[in-house]
């Protein structure tokens, strides 16, 4: 990826101005335009990106953001069908821009030959309430596909693989350590699976239960 984006985000709402904000902290160049005039003020205050009040779906508003030469766009406003065609047309300006739209639901599938990407906010937010709600020692950090899911886990003390390094340990395959003990270097061979550390593992949800087993016992 790129260091530097040229970026458009369609919708200055909640979604899409934290996703400006952050965005503008990694340095990226960004313009929203946002059709709400009060949302525009306030975006415009925080410095942090250019904003075009209008409607994001007239392709001579997508002109004057610079379509032509921006590298992503993303529909981020709350209502799907108009992210859809925000981005369908800024492919059809700009044939190669990489486009992201925010859906209202999970079934991502149906998107995928009109967009590259889809964002659905509420499950990334579902996710974390969940996390907190049970307050469990495993923890959801991420579903990157339908089938593999990011989690952390901390190590139960008399779990089959405690005090193992990663060499011996026989996780099935569909399983990938990636963090050392609670996140401070990427796991290798030698890390050892230390009782009441944390761990970030990706893993395929037909083999979850099984690792879950040989960490939590």
């Amino acid at each position: 990826m790129p260091s530097h984006l040229t970026i458009i985000i369609a919708g200055g709402g909640r979604v899409g101005y934290q996703a400006a904000v952050t965005l503008d902290d990694r340095g990226h160049d960004l313009t929203v335009i946002e059709r709400d005039p009060d949302r525009c003020d306030a975006i415009a205050d925080e410095y942090v990106a250019t904003v075009i009040r209008g409607d994001a779906s007239n392709p001579d508003i997508l002109g004057q953001a610079g379509v032509e030469s921006a590298d992503v766009i993303a529909g981020l406003t709350g209502e799907p069908g108009l992210n859809l065609a925000v981005c369908m047309e800024a492919a059809e300006l700009a044939p190669g821009i990489r486009t992201v739209a925010r859906i209202d639901s999970t079934e991502r599938a149906g998107y995928r030959r009109f967009v590259d990407e889809t964002v659905f906010p509420e499950d990334a937010g579902a996710r974390v309430a969940v996390n907190e709600i049970e307050g469990s020692d495993v923890r959801s950090l991420a579903d990157v596909t339908g089938d593999l899911d990011i989690v952390e886990i901390r190590v139960e003390e008399g779990a089959p693989a405690a005090n193992k390094e990663l060499r011996e340990t026989r996780f099935p395959a569909g399983t990938l350590v990636i963090s050392d003990d609670d996140g401070d270097r990427v796991a290798r061979p030698d890390t050892t699976l230390t009782p009441g550390k944390r761990y970030v593992i990706a893993v395929e949800s037909d083999v979850a239960d099984e690792v879950m087993n040989l960490l939590r016992g």
